[in-house]
Order: structure tokens, then sequence, then C-alpha cells
């Protein structure tokens, strides 16, 4: 394994709103990393945020994984292990749109992603984890309620962990996919391999004219990537699950090589990309990602709050945790219609102390 590069950090202290996610006295927090020779200087968010929980939308869910805004404002939010989908108003008004076929939970799967067809609302694709693999469905809502389901992609290999499961529409109407290494570190240097990567693919599921390597696959050498969104100049970023060491927050490149299993963290090998942030495991677990106002925000399931990473360009800034321990896991991040982000918990998940309203998603207004 290549020789990673251990970040030094800071004593937490300050408010609860500025603390690290342990909230232990003698945590480092996480700080910035560039590749070696590069800017290693602080970067200052354009515009400052000020996370606040503004009110609870919806409680009683069951491991809410992923949300999809309609027009109207409402969210379709997947129940990873249910296999369901609801509907829930800004109001937190709770309606069952359907089970999605063939959906195994157990370990970290069920039902995963969720994307909208873009200009067609009564086209949904949802990522799923089944008994003999993981696969994306083409769904098509009719009257509230989920129709027909049409498989578009199947035989990505299926584990008991990392699924990855993060579903992306870029502006061409292709779809992104990420996928996780299935517990087996060699199939993500594999390109031919579907397993470790983000996929691009048509949405009939097949290989997209002038993908880097004729095939599926965009960029490879992933572990378990479970966050995936765009930026305002149309630049896509990840957030990736880390083994024993670092997590990642990625700026993604076509045909780029991210170094699992042989690297994880940075590395001084050139012909691998090295992560704009990490993170200590036990710090962070990094799940859903969202960005708004030039900031990064991204849910920490094991750090149990919120990540705001600064973003400037291609450069990202020192991390601040909010929230830290008040509500357990933090796993989806998404943003909303009206500029706010849905966060939701993920203390049902079979890893968290899930409280009486558990699981929730709350608003919280930057």
């Amino acid at each position: 394994m290549e020789r990673r590069t251990l970040l030094t950090g800071f004593a937490a202290a300050g408010s609860l709103t500025l603390l690290g996610c342990s909230g232990s006295d003698d945590k480092r927090e996480p700080t910035p990393t560039r590749a070696p020779g590069g800017d290693s200087s602080e970067t200052a968010a354009p515009n400052a945020v000020d996370p606040k929980i503004a009110s609870t939308v919806a409680t009683g869910l069951n491991v809410p994984w992923d949300i999809a805004f309609l027009a109207s404002g409402d969210a379709l939010v997947s129940q990873r292990d249910e296999g369901s989908i609801v509907r829930i108003s800004p109001s937190g008004n709770v309606t069952k749109v359907g089970d999605v076929d063939g959906a195994s939970g157990g370990g970290e799967g069920g039902l995963l992603g969720l994307a909208l067809a873009p200009g067609d609302e009564n086209i949904l694709f949802a990522y799923v984890t089944t008994a003999a693999d993981d696969r994306i469905l083409r769904l098509t809502l009719d009257g509230g309620s989920i129709g027909s389901q049409e498989p578009i992609l199947t035989g990505i290999s299926v584990g008991s962990r990392h699924h990855g499961g993060r579903l992306l529409f870029d502006p061409d109407g292709n779809l992104f996919v990420s996928t996780g290494d299935a517990g087996d570190g060699s199939l993500a240097q594999d390109k031919e391999s579907l397993n470790g990567k983000i996929l691009r693919v048509t949405q009939d599921g097949k290989a997209v004219d002038g993908n880097p390597f004729d095939n599926r696959t965009w960029s490879y050498g992933h572990r378990n990537i479970e966050g995936l969104v765009y930026d305002a100049k149309g630049r896509l970023w990840a957030t990736e699950f880390g083994d024993q060491t670092f997590d990642e927050l990625n700026l993604i490149e076509r045909g780029g090589n991210y170094g699992w299993p042989d690297v994880e963290g940075t590395s001084d090998n050139r012909d691998l990309i090295n992560p704009k942030v990490t993170w200590g495991t036990d710090e962070c677990s990094p799940a859903g990602l969202a960005i708004v106002r030039s900031t990064a925000f991204l849910g920490a399931l094991q750090g149990e709050c919120l990540f705001a990473v600064p973003l400037d360009g291609e450069d990202a800034g020192k991390p601040k945790a909010y929230f830290s321990g008040d509500n357990g896991r933090i796993r989806s991040v998404t943003a909303a219609p009206d500029g706010a982000l849905w966060v939701t918990t993920s203390n049902t998940d079979g890893r968290g102390d899930p409280g009486p309203d558990d699981d929730r998603i709350f608003r919280v207004t930057v």
C-alpha cells in the first residue's frame, strides 16, 4: 500500500456548533489536503454560512437514504430497509408511494439512491440491492403510485456492504451511478468491472459515447461513494468512505484513478488523484452531499454531525462541524428548491441508537 500522508490538526474548541464531530477535547480537526507540491493555504468561503435547524419536517421514517425533490416542493424519499418510497410535503405530510421490487435489506443494502428523469417527474430511477446483484430500476409514477418497474442496469456485484448507491443526472440527461467495491477492493482497479466506480450511463443503462474507457466507467479506484453532486460551475464532487485511516471529499475527474485499494487518503503517486479533504475514519463516515453557497455540506454517520466545507473553485478549505452529537447519525443532505437543506438522520439503520421519533428529516437554513 502507498505511504499515506498523515494530516495534522487543531484541538476542537469554542461553541458546540464549531466542535469536531467527536466532541472530545483531544480530537484533531480534519484539515484540507493538496497534491504534493500544491498550494496548502486555507481557502475562505466566498459566502459565510451559519447552518441552523429551522424545523423538523418528518419523523418516524425508516432509514431515509435519499431525497428527490419535485417541482411542487414535495420530496420523494427512499426508505432503505423497508424498500419503500414515500412522498413528503414541506409541511410534513407523509404518503406512501409504493414498494420497490426486489429490494433486499440487511447489512448496508436495500433501497438507496433516487433520481428523477430530467424534465419528466413521472419517471424515477432507483438504485436497489437485491439478493442477486445491485441494479438500477426505471420506475413510472402514475397517480402518485409506482407503476412499472424496469431494470436498466444489472450485474453490479453485491455484498453485505459497500454498495455506493448514489444517482445523479448530468446536464445531457445521462446518469452518474456510484458503486461500491462490494467488499472486494480489487474490483475498484478493474476498469471493466462495474464495482468501485462512478459509472456514466444512458437512461437505458448503456455506456455513454465519449466515456473515457469506451465502457460505463467514468472514474475508478473508489471504495464506497454515497455522496455525489455538482457545484455551480459544473464540477463533480463526491464523498467516499475510507477503511481504517481516511475518509475523503474528492473532486471527480473524467477517467481519474482515486487509488483504492492501494491508497487511502493522499499519496505521492502522481498517477492518482488526491482528495481535497480527508478525515479520520472515526471522525466522519461521509454519506450524503449537497453544495449550497459555495459550501459543501456532508452528512457524517460516525461523526454524528453535519460538516460544512468552504469551496473556492477546485480548492477546499477547513471543515467545520455542526449539530455535533445532537441528533445521532446524519446521512442524506439534499438542497431543497427554496435554498435550504433537508437533512436525514440514520439511527434506525442497525448502527445507531434510535429515539422515539427516529428517523427524522430536518430543514436546515444556511
